[in-house]
């Protein structure tokens, strides 16, 4: 949903590994597949009175916002006609605004102790070209909204996230309750233990930086555990699937220790390298 960030080098890479991994899927789907009926989406949200055309910048936005403790301030800008934020709203995708100038926010509570249900926002501009969609949008939505149309879109029952989602959980179900297509029924999202491993890290944003940095050699530099870097040093597919369904799923954080892991992969090896013994040195015995 945010083309200054993503590329096709992940999606690609996704599918090659999850093709190493043995795996296989029936369609190959995209978030940005359903840009227009999120669009729509939004357009019925502003009918209903519960989103609205914001013109506070950033900054304001975050500063008003509130804190734990600390209700947020309703922007100026929150009640707004209905007939305006649609004028507002169709300008904005037409490109008559620059990046920073207007945001699509959901109308909600700015008193709610759950900070993403503080009038979120879920569009933005942003002047960019999409890897999947070229140059045909210049609003894009947030994470937060497109995240549960696209599952429900897709007839997703269970939406498997880590646990830092948890508290997103309430503007998921939120936004597909107050959409006519999906208040009946919808996904449900459930969360889980990311996998941490000691020795070691795995987050996409903290490797990505030293990728960009030069520290390592690309996404596949054996050095890292990447699935990428895991095939170049020689790592199995069979090894890595035998590992998670040891350690399983877990429902608070933890870190599996990553001589646990390289059990799995000298068990795997074991069964399947090649042994050879020579003699390198001869040395002659007479018995």
């Amino acid at each position: 949903t945010n083309p200054e960030k993503e590329s096709s080098v992940f999606t690609e890479a996704i599918q090659r590994d999850i093709a190493w991994l043995g795996f296989k899927w029936d369609e190959l789907l995209y978030s940005s597949d359903y840009f227009g009926r999120m669009y729509e989406y939004a357009l019925e949200l502003i009918k209903k009175g519960l989103a609205f055309v914001d013109d506070q910048d950033q900054d304001t936005i975050k500063a008003t916002r509130g804190t734990l403790n600390e209700p947020g301030v309703e922007s100026p800008f929150r009640n707004r006609s209905i007939e305006e934020n649609l004028e507002l709203f169709v300008a904005m995708k037409e490109g008559k605004y620059s990046p920073g100038d207007r945001v699509l926010r959901l109308k909600i509570d700015m008193k709610s102790p759950n900070m993403n249900m503080r009038d979120p926002v879920i569009y933005r501009i942003v002047n960019a070209t999409h890897h999947n969609t070229g140059d045909d949008w210049c609003i894009y939505p947030m994470y937060d909204y497109a995240h549960p149309i696209e599952d429900a879109i897709e007839k997703i029952t269970h939406s498997l996230c880590s646990l830092e989602f948890e508290d997103h959980r309430p503007l998921y179900n939120w936004v597909l309750e107050n959409l006519d297509d999906f208040k009946e029924k919808h996904p449900r999202q459930i969360e889980f233990a990311r996998l941490n491993l000691t020795r070691t890290i795995t987050s996409k944003r903290y490797i990505k930086q030293l990728v960009e940095a030069g520290i390592v050699d690309g996404w596949d530099d054996p050095r890292l555990v990447t699935l990428g870097g895991l095939r170049r040093r020689g790592v199995t597919p069979a090894a890595i699937r035998k590992f998670m369904e040891n350690i399983g799923v877990a429902k608070s954080n933890s870190t599996i220790d990553m001589q646990q892991f390289e059990y799995f992969i000298r068990e795997d090896l074991l069964l399947s390298s090649v042994r050879v013994m020579g003699v390198v040195e001869p040395l002659k015995l007479t018995i």
